[in-house]
């Protein structure tokens, strides 16, 4: 096969591009790195530019993106600025510029979706992610890499450019059952709202258990931050009591929502909570996970390497960060090689046998 592949990691992306260049080496059985140079800088006023420092004629070319990394700075005006989303996707399109269209395809690995959660409109208001997609599309990318994306239907957004959503379910529980001592016939995998309902589900076919679902009900008179706030968490489903019970969402972010659903649960008399998500954001800080686990709240906090998590939380006893290096490596790798990904969006097979070998042992 020809020599095509090259990776090219943005700022905020380093830790996990070069795991993901470590794990494509095993892969290929090469020692060669795949990571093209370049140097991503800011004026003083707050302007970026981007500049390509290897050539990338007729390569196929994979952009690693975290948006969530707010721990890159910049001076800007005397001060120190850190990077937001919105620049992040800036530099994103300026890489794109810089190749001048000289690659050969262009694939946009963005584990979380820039502006994920402005994938719909209610009244007059903007609609980032669906403006967001079409842009990268005319900029000429042929692909999008997306993780556990808040709505997969914004893909429809653009329905001339493939848009791949891969789940790092299989990862996350492989991690899970090879951690936890876990009575199967006592597990519960519960919903902390509607909206990750079809999420809860699947986690619970695979490790074929029961599932129950929270039900926000919001005082829809007020506006606090932009929603309406929530009165009460209204459980739907079997009884808690006594069971081990995972909390499973695609994000956490200010964490309020499902630290009150664990709280909820333990007054219901959950054994043990386990919050499991996609990405850790924890954008109002862990001080209040910190209580929360203190007062036995809940247990553990299993999420991905995906997103920027810092040094402060990966310490944490509560807290188990997921590596999913290899599982975007493949993903890159099959991509790659012109093959099917089929394999890669469907591990439950695999993971389903590993359960019931362990339940079988244990009984």
């Amino acid at each position: 096969m020809k020599d095509t592949l090259r990776v090219i990691v943005l700022k905020g992306a380093t830790e996990l591009g070069k795991q993901v260049n470590y794990e494509l080496q095993k892969i290929r059985k090469e020692k060669k790195s795949y990571i093209v140079p370049i140097v991503q800088s800011r004026f003083t006023n707050g302007e970026g530019k981007v500049v390509i420092t290897e050539t990338i004629r007729k390569k196929d070319v994979y952009l690693l993106v975290d948006i969530s990394n707010y721990s890159c700075t910049y001076p800007m005006f005397d001060y120190v600025n850190h990077y937001s989303p919105d620049e992040y996707f800036q530099d994103v399109k300026r890489v794109i510029s810089a190749m001048m269209g000289h690659a050969s395809s262009i694939t946009v690995i963005m584990p979380l979706l820039y502006a994920s959660r402005q994938h719909r409109r209610k009244g007059r208001e903007s609609l980032d992610c669906a403006m967001a997609l079409q842009e990268l599309q005319a900029l000429g990318v042929d692909d999008i890499v997306t993780f556990d994306v808040h709505d997969p239907n914004i893909q429809n957004a653009v329905p001339n450019m493939a848009f791949e959503n891969f789940y790092p379910t299989h990862t996350i529980i492989s991690s899970f059952i090879e951690r936890e001592s876990l009575d199967y016939q006592e597990l519960l995998v519960v919903s902390p709202d509607t909206g990750a309902m079809d999420r809860a589900r699947y986690y619970a076919d695979i490790l074929e258990t029961d599932v129950g679902m929270f039900y926000k009900r919001r005082d829809l008179s007020k506006v606090v931050d932009g929603k309406n706030p929530i009165v009460a968490h209204e459980y739907l489903g079997k009884d808690v009591n006594g069971k081990t019970v995972l909390v499973v969402d695609d994000m956490i972010a200010s964490g309020d929502s499902i630290l009150e659903v664990s709280m909820e649960l333990k007054k219901r008399g959950a054994k043990k909570i386990y919050l499991v998500a996609t990405f850790a954001l924890f954008t109002a800080g862990i001080k209040r996970f910190e209580q929360y686990y203190k007062d036995g709240y809940f247990d553990c906090i299993y999420a991905t390497n995906l997103c920027y998590v810092p040094k402060e939380i990966l310490q944490q006893e509560w807290f188990v960060a997921v590596d999913c290096a290899s599982f975007v490596a493949e993903i890159i790798d099959t991509l790659n090689k012109h093959e099917s990904i089929s394999p890669l969006m469907n591990g439950k097979k695999e993971i389903i046998e590993r359960i019931r070998n362990k339940k079988m042992k244990s009984s």
